[in-house]
């Protein structure tokens, strides 16, 4: 049997029913502290700029960069606020302007020279001494056939002059290292005495080496068992007395590039590493004079690239020598420049062509020249990083004395006028066993350079490493927040197909509370059927099952019963009121 209700209903003026405005609920950004969005704003990007402002300010609170606090701390800009930003901003472009000087000295690689005095120890090595007579050639032992090719060296004409013309003349090809090896000075013959550490030594302590001036001696140039001095001072080095042959030096017709017009001995003090460059740096040493020769051993020290130009010892040592050297690089670029030009090398020379006859001598001359007038890119010698080389100061007197020049007239059967006019006497010793050590150093290395720059990152901005890491932290949770939003476009169209869903289904509910708002005037009673009742209570039920109400104590089976108890209470209060108008 149906059951009617009868009941009045009256809306309430104004298009929205009481009680029934809706009351907007903030959002809330998770992960930003509870900062809630923003009006006006869509939810996610309100989420990101709120919680970008919200994670600032708390980097800025937490982070130990001084100042930044007192900047961005607070909410609201004021006149504390721009202050403290321009003393920041002040001290932070200070700071960048130190660190970059600082940055700028460093790439600059300066240098700076350390010179110090060292105590070489019990003994020291003893330097090479390499000798040679100026005269390269002693007339006496020159044969027709050497005067006749060595005429473009020496100047000279053929010996017998009531002979025959140089064209007539057929010599074989000549042998250029026998001629300086048969006609040079002969140590064994110039050499009267000799003296090491108070040990005699002779001719047999030196080795044979050439040079510009021909043949030449080298005393302690051996390296594997080099001599060494046990004490500073005169006497105690290497001390010996020469006869310079002045009357088997060659006559002078005519001037060439090879004639000598002194008389005496060139001395170059050495290394056992390089080989000798007597021609330009030797000393001369005088007959008729004792020559002291005080040494003292130098130890240079060259920074590599980029602080100096320095070459090291590990790379490729040139051919021809064991060490790399100035003097072993000159030689070796003379030589190549020699074989490029004339097709022969010199005899002092390092290689293994063949020596340049007299006849390719103004050849060699211009290929020399030409080497010494460029500009240094053609034979570039770099220094090495250790170098050795002796610092000498020189003294002489004179010798002989009225006394002494007839007693070794009478020893070594020669005139007074011959030994004055001959001998001398060199002397070259330490003068004290300590060596000179001068070393190049980084005027500005890395560690200066992290310390200057992080005593002006605490002075001007009370940083350290740590605030360094601090800014990349929070920059890298920046960056990955926002990779995250870009690699996450689905859920945000999901959010969204919900938005529209729920308000497709308010937009129906507000279309159909007008329609029946137009059908419906003030005082008109509404009949309304209990299966329609029962219809709408299920819809709405329905409705409240999509937006999620159900509590968590009633299962939805069991909410049927009590939204009819709800619906009477409210038709019962909607009653009421009818009759209390």
């Amino acid at each position: 049997m149906p059951i009617e209700f009868v009941c009045k209903i009256k809306f309430a003026e104004g298009g929205d029913t009481v009680g029934q405005r809706p009351v907007p609920v903030p959002q809330v950004c998770p992960g930003a502290g509870g900062v809630p969005l923003t009006a006006g704003m869509a939810g996610e990007e309100s989420c990101g700029r709120s919680s970008g402002v919200a994670n600032l300010r708390t980097f800025a609170g937490a982070s130990t960069l001084h100042g930044i606090d007192h900047v961005l701390g607070s909410g609201r800009a004021g006149v504390r606020q721009a202050v403290w930003a321009l003393a920041f901003v002040a001290s932070l472009a200070l700071f960048l302007y130190q660190a970059a000087k600082s940055a700028v000295a460093y790439l600059e690689h300066p240098h700076v020279a350390a010179l110090g005095e060292e105590a070489g120890g019990r003994d020291m090595l003893f330097p090479a001494v390499t000798l040679c007579n100026v005269n390269r050639f002693r007339f006496s032992a020159l044969s027709d056939a050497d005067i006749y090719h060595l005429a473009n060296l020496t100047g000279l004409p053929p010996k017998n002059r009531a002979g025959h013309r140089p064209a007539d003349l057929q010599y074989p090809p000549p042998d250029m290292l026998d001629i300086f090896n048969r006609t040079g000075h002969q140590l064994e013959h110039m050499l009267k005495s000799c003296n090491f550490s108070g040990q005699n030594c002779s001719a047999n302590d030196f080795s044979v080496v050439y040079t510009r001036y021909g043949k030449c001696y080298t005393f302690n140039g051996n390296k594997t068992s080099p001599k060494r001095a046990r004490q500073g001072g005169m006497g105690n080095g290497l001390e010996m007395m020469l006869d310079i042959q002045q009357d088997d030096y060659l006559p002078i017709w005519r001037e060439t590039n090879e004639t000598s017009l002194e008389a005496g001995i060139r001395v170059q003090i050495h290394s056992q590493d390089e080989p000798p460059y007597i021609h330009q740096l030797g000393f001369g040493v005088s007959p008729g004079f004792q020559t002291f020769v005080s040494c003292q051993e130098q130890r240079l020290t060259y920074l590599p690239q980029p602080w100096g130009k320095c070459r090291a010892t590990a790379e490729q040592v040139l051919p021809g020598y064991d060490t790399y050297s100035i003097s072993a690089c000159r030689l070796s670029c003379e030589s190549a420049q020699v074989m490029a030009e004339c097709n022969c090398r010199m005899v002092h020379m390092p290689g293994d062509a063949v020596i340049c006859p007299p006849s390719k001598i103004r050849c060699v001359d211009k290929a020399l020249a030409s080497l010494q007038k460029s500009d240094g890119d053609a034979c570039p010698c770099e220094t090495p990083c250790n170098v050795t080389r002796y610092g000498k100061e020189l003294s002489m007197v004179k010798i002989p004395s009225r006394g002494s020049a007839r007693y070794l007239s009478r020893k070594y059967d020669k005139t007074e006028e011959y030994i004055r006019d001959n001998f001398l006497v060199l002397d070259i010793f330490f003068e004290a066993l300590n060596y000179e050590k001068i070393e190049q150093k980084k005027a500005y290395d890395v560690a200066g350079l992290l310390g200057d720059i992080g005593g002006q990152m605490g002075l001007f901005i009370g940083a350290s490493i740590l605030t360094i890491l601090e800014i990349i932290e929070y920059i890298y949770e920046v960056i990955k927040y926002k990779i995250k939003r870009l690699f996450r476009p689905h859920k945000t169209q999901r959010g969204q197909g919900q938005n529209q869903n729920q308000n497709r289904t308010q937009g129906l509910q507000n279309h159909a509370d007008q329609s029946l708002r137009t059908q419906l005037t003030d005082g008109t009673i509404a009949t309304v059927r209990l299966e329609d009742v029962k219809a709408n209570e299920v819809g709405e039920i329905t409705l409240a099952h999509q937006q999620g109400v159900y509590p968590t104590s009633v299962l939805p089976n069991h909410h049927h019963h009590h939204h009819h108890h709800h619906l009477r209470h409210i038709h019962h209060q909607q009653t009421q009121q009818d009759f209390s108008y």
